[in-house]
């Protein structure tokens, strides 16, 4: 799918849509956790800017990819970049924001802002391909980034002091569900123009 291609584009291919939906919350829970360990071992913490950077693109780089993969129908490679430079920025302004502490208060915070910088990449990356709704994408990411992390505070009581770039399974669990439903909604509502442009 190309940058100026549509949802009006995919001409009947409704039931693989359907399936990339059902992939969304296993895209999701191996994303995250994979994503945060592989930034982890890089940057080795969030504790500067020029960490929340790297460890935003590399974390972002590899959650976007496996959101992707589950959209792949509707969107196209941009959702990579949007989801890595989204994490990077938004991560990097919510960690500083919360000058880099780690109680559950900051981290709440931090993911809300950081999922205004995703949730912001991304809602554009759907409203280029054409998707309805694209608004509330952007709108609903930053609740539901908190609620990972608050779900995740409760599991890393131990260990938060490594300063994760971002939430883990638990988290993960959370915020698949919460998008899940907003993402099944959009395609539904797109679904009566793509059946249009089929026939």
């Amino acid at each position: 799918m190309t940058g100026e291609d549509s949802i009006m584009d995919t001409r009947g291919d409704w039931k693989r849509i359907a399936i990339g939906m059902w992939l969304w919350p296993v895209a999701v829970l191996a994303g995250f956790p994979i994503g945060g360990y592989v930034a982890d071992l890089v940057v080795d913490g969030v504790d500067s800017v020029g960490a929340a950077l790297v460890a935003g693109l590399i974390a972002g780089a590899i959650i976007g990819a496996a959101e992707w993969f589950a959209l792949r129908l509707l969107v196209s490679w941009l959702w990579i970049a949007a989801t890595s430079v989204g994490m990077a920025v938004g991560l990097a302004a919510g960690a500083a924001l919360m000058d880099y502490g780690i109680s559950r208060g900051d981290v709440v915070l931090m993911g809300a802002v950081t999922g205004v910088g995703v949730g912001v990449l991304q809602a554009l990356v759907f409203a280029r391909h054409r998707i309805p709704g694209a608004f509330w994408w952007a709108v609903a990411n930053p609740p539901a980034w908190a609620l990972g992390w608050f779900a995740t505070s409760y599991v890393i009581t131990t260990n938060v002091d490594e300063r994760f770039s971002n939430f883990g399974a638990g988290g993960a669990i959370v915020f698949g569900l919460l998008t899940w439903l907003l993402l099944a909604a959009l395609v539904r509502t797109a679904a009566p123009a793509v059946r249009e442009t089929a026939r």
